[in-house]
């Protein structure tokens, strides 16, 4: 019993030995842990301030206009790195030089930092192409496409038009030809088709018709016709020509569509019927085939009718007219209008 008693107490000791160790482990422990957290605190504190720190900070030089190549190098020496971006240039011969930058020249920076930078791709085109062949609009609309949002590099000047078995509107010819380097802005020199020459319409007889008269026939005859007028005479205003056509030129019976043809008007030298008579007038391009045309007539209290409608191919238009002064004539070309004028 005693040896048993002896146990017990022995037993009780040892437990209250085991834990007090473990409790002095578990200060160990606690205090290990939070040096390892403060110390990883410190190294983050010192690594954020390094970072904050960064690299050294260096002046941004400017390499606007230079070449890609030199521009490098600049920014080499300051540990600069470069962000390219490539656009069509409006001046010849400047492919490779950098345009634009950002940062601007003189920004303080940090070395290894990012330069925006916009290095010209050349012109769009850089030389002349072949054109014979193609479509006088089909050029105008390539050209407007090709140059849309650029400096326009190549322009069209009022082509020459000729009588040709080709499709009315083909390029037959250019200047600069094919292959010519384009270093400044250039002007197309064209000639154009104006389609078969062939087909041929009848002269009609027109002395005698009065400018209503005239006006219809416009509409029903394939003529290009170019009017003139002079003040009648006494005899033909006794003879009662007085408004009417007089003379005519050409006087053959058969002329290649849209020639031209002379017509002349005796006019009254006073308004008839409170109507003043004229000639309405107005200088077109030459186009390759004719196109179709309209005049109208916008009186002072505000109506309007058509005088006319006819297809022309360009140039001088002549429209005679007999209306009340104040009236605006309004000339349409393929439903647009082109020109205006006021009867004095």
């Amino acid at each position: 019993m005693k040896d048993f008693k002896k146990k017990i107490l022995n037993l009780g000791f040892s437990v209250q030995s085991n834990g007090e160790e473990s409790q002095i482990s578990g200060k160990s422990l606690f205090l290990i842990c939070l040096t390892a957290i403060l110390f990883m605190m410190a190294v983050t504190v010192i690594v954020f301030f390094v970072a904050v720190k960064g690299s050294e900070e260096v002046l941004v030089p400017n390499v606007t206009g230079l070449q890609l190549e030199e521009g490098l190098l600049e920014m080499q020496v300051r540990e600069l790195y470069p962000k390219i971006q490539l656009r069509y240039s409006d001046v010849p011969g400047d492919e490779g030089m950098i345009l634009e930058q950002d940062p601007v020249a003189g920004t303080i920076v940090k070395a290894s930092r990012h330069i925006d930078l916009v290095v010209s791709r050349g012109v769009i085109v850089n030389q002349v192409e072949d054109y014979t062949g193609m479509k006088l609009d089909d050029l105008r609309i390539k050209l407007q496409t090709l140059f849309s949002g650029n400096r326009t590099l190549i322009t069209i000047a009022e082509p020459l038009y000729k009588a040709d078995d080709s499709e009315a509107g083909t390029i037959l010819g250019q200047n600069p030809p094919p292959g010519t380097q384009i270093s400044q802005p250039v002007e197309l020199e064209l000639v154009v088709s104006r389609g078969p020459s062939y087909e041929q319409t009848r002269v009609p007889n027109l002395i005698g018709m009065t400018v209503q008269e005239m006006l219809a026939q416009m509409s029903r005859t394939k003529i290009a016709f170019d009017f003139t007028a002079r003040s009648a005479t006494t005899e033909e205003v006794a003879a009662g020509k007085e408004g009417t056509i007089v003379a005519q030129a050409p006087s053959r019976e058969f002329v290649p569509n849209h020639s031209r043809l002379s017509v002349e008007f005796a006019f009254p030298t006073k308004p008839v019927n409170r109507d003043t008579y004229g000639i309405f007038t107005v200088q077109l391009p030459a186009y390759p085939y004719a196109l179709n045309m309209q005049v109208q007539a916008v009186k002072s209290d505000g109506s309007t009718s058509t005088l006319t409608s006819f297809s022309h191919p360009g140039g001088q238009l002549t429209v005679p007219y007999a209306l009340p002064k104040g009236t605006q004539l309004i000339l349409l070309v393929e439903g647009r209008e082109t020109a205006k004028a006021q009867v004095q």
